[in-house]
């Protein structure tokens, strides 16, 4: 009975029972056995212990057992994954995942995939796939030595190889035949000896920038041939005369179900909007980076299409909710508003429709911004804010976008200290109402984080703010209220600390409070341009 019962709670709270084998995956790097993780197996997927597996190749990993969420950074790359989403935050993009991260026992169980994706091997500088329940991990390499053939009329070699690949054969003396790849790299250093009537033995080992192959020569070897077949290099030694077929290609059948589900061509691209089930291994998704300069005037092109771009800018707080404050002459309202009624007048003259949710120091619910953009049909919702901490040596310029699971901590605490302005509000929320809005998929995720992503490179290179800008860690995700019901693509910028000092001085001041504007601004104008609202 009570398994019956276990059984339909589990589907009322929308998470139906799945199996999950435990077991152990492999790990290899550069042909080095690293031992195993915990791993199970969910929906037909192999899912394996996040925090081990990353750890053993190397990341950095914050675990947040209690939010069920785990944050792993390796070199120019962190990935936010959290339970039970089918989905990963990578630098601030959206990664579709085929299955969802689970939480069992205190760990984090992720797709194995996940860890062969591009963003993860850029990372590494490494090729990374998953077959016969191993991860391996290898280098980016051109050249491989993959099997060879010992007949009785002659002796082969056979080398994959990875991309174009250049190399010069010589003969130095009657029992040595050497190859030179210049400017490539070896998976693995390998000698043999065959002792075998052609070939006496082989080295094939990376000097330096340059990859060479050395053979011995037996007493019987007399003609040889270095060539390409098949798609592969091949080296044929024989008495008298050379074969004329081909070698056959290797017959490679998938190890388990998920190296035949994944294309490992590393020569594939990856779309720009990452789904798991797409994820050839490839050269990596671009990701936003400061873009060259681009000046703005009052001539910017009219906006394409059957009306222009809406925008809607909410000046955070409000009226009877200051926001946050320090000392008298420091209230967030009143920065936020100033700062919102710049951006206004910088995209009215872009020739957008803009439109304030406040233009003076009146009190606005949470719920009625919402309300002001989804009734304007808003295409872009922005809301001002400024940040504040306990510790006044947190600093800096902050963009979110909305997520059920906050980045990190910090987020999270973002979010909660702008949720509190749902205390000033007179109107009765039903719970059940806003938790089924929160289980509700954000079908703009995406391009929030696109847009914040702009915002942020803008604001980066807008000179004469004075406000730190992260390249790394300034574009995250939390739960905010005000932007859960907006239905477009909606971001929360957090100009600075008012706790800070610096940040405070900075955002006080006039000409840098516009200067904030019109980075935001540029931002905004060149997510639309890149989004095919601005004419060319």
């Amino acid at each position: 009975m009570k398994k019956i019962l276990l059984f339909f709670l589990c589907i009322f709270l929308g998470a139906a029972p799945a199996l999950h084998a435990q077991g152990k995956t492999a790990i290899s790097v550069l042909g080095k056995n690293k031992g195993t993780v915990a791993s199970i197996r969910a929906n037909g997927k192999v899912l394996v212990d996040a925090r081990a597996t990353a750890k053993k190749l190397g990341a950095s990993v914050e675990l947040f057992s209690a939010a069920k969420q785990i944050k792993i950074a390796f070199p120019g790359m962190y990935a936010i994954l959290s339970a039970p989403l089918k989905e990963a935050i990578i630098n601030g993009n959206t990664v579709k995942l085929k299955t969802e991260v689970v939480a069992s026992d205190g760990r984090i169980y992720v797709p194995v995939s996940f860890f062969t994706l591009s963003q993860v091997q850029k990372a590494l500088d490494r090729q990374i796939l998953f077959e016969n329940n191993t991860l391996i991990v290898e280098k980016n390499y051109h050249l491989a030595f993959e099997k060879r053939e010992q007949k009785a009329s002659f002796d082969r070699l056979v080398f994959s190889r990875k991309g174009d690949i250049s190399f010069t054969s010589e003969q130095p003396n009657k029992h040595t035949i050497k190859v030179l790849f210049p400017n490539a790299v070896l998976k693995r250093n390998v000698t043999q000896r065959l002792k075998d009537d052609f070939i006496r033995s082989f080295s094939l080992l990376q000097r330096g920038k340059n990859v060479e192959l050395k053979i011995v020569l037996a007493k019987q070897g007399k003609v040889w041939d270095f060539t390409e077949k098949g798609g592969r290099l091949v080296l044929e030694v024989a008495g008298q005369s050379l074969p004329v077929a081909e070698p056959k290609d290797s017959q490679i059948s998938p190890a388990s179900e998920e190296a035949e589900e994944l294309d490992l061509n590393p020569s594939k691209l990856v779309p720009s909007v990452i789904s798991e089930a797409e994820e050839e291994p490839a050269k990596p998704v671009a990701v936003l980076k400061p873009a060259p300069a681009t000046v703005m005037t009052d001539a910017t092109p009219v906006l394409k299409g059957p009306r222009k771009m809406r925008i809607v800018i909410d000046p955070g707080h409000g009226g009877k909710d200051p926001g946050a404050v320090r000392r008298k002459s420091a209230k967030e309202k009143d920065m936020n508003l100033t700062v919102a009624k710049h951006l206004y007048d910088y995209l009215k003259k872009q020739g957008f429709e803009v439109k304030l949710t406040r233009n003076d120091d009146s009190f606005v619910t949470l719920a009625g911004r919402s309300k002001i953009a989804n009734d304007y049909k808003a295409d872009l919702f922005v809301s001002i804010h400024t940040n504040a901490a306990k510790r006044t040596a947190a600093h800096g310029f902050e963009v979110y976008f909305r997520s059920d699971k906050a980045t990190d901590k910090e987020a999270a605490e973002v979010a909660a200290f702008e949720n509190e302005a749902l205390q000033y509000e007179e109107t009765h929320y039903n719970f059940v109402d806003m938790l089924l809005q929160s289980l509700a998929k954000n079908e703009y995720m995406n391009e929030s984080s696109k847009l914040a992503g702009h915002v942020r490179n803008y604001v980066y290179k807008e000179p004469g703010i004075g406000i730190a800008v992260s390249q790394n860690n300034s574009i995250r995700q939390a739960n905010f209220y005000v932007l859960k019901g907006v239905q477009s693509p909606a971001i929360l910028v957090e100009m600075g600390y008012i706790s800070s000092p610096k940040d405070r001085l900075r955002l006080n001041n006039k000409s840098a409070q516009k200067k904030m504007a019109i980075g935001i601004g540029k931002g905004i104008w060149s997510y639309a341009k890149a989004e095919g609202w601005l004419k060319k």
